[in-house]
């Protein structure tokens, strides 16, 4: 349920689960995807201390993407 959650109302994670999609990806395996990055978020957080940017995320989307 997290990842449609996150999927939902988490700007960096719908541009990627937007990216998913595009490249043909299952929808189960859309959300899969996307609850990976948000374990992989949430572990950055607790490593590092700092509250949730979402504008860091997006910063690397930009770059992968070419937006």
């Amino acid at each position: 349920m997290q990842g449609m959650v996150a999927l939902r109302h988490n700007p960096a994670l719908q541009v990627f689960g937007e990216r998913m999609r595009s490249n043909g990806l299952a929808p189960k395996a859309v959300i899969g995807a996307v609850m990976r990055k948000l374990v992989h978020l949430i572990y950055g957080v607790i490593k590092s201390g700092k509250p949730f940017d979402a504008e860091i995320p997006l910063k690397g989307l930009a770059i992968q993407d070419g937006i």
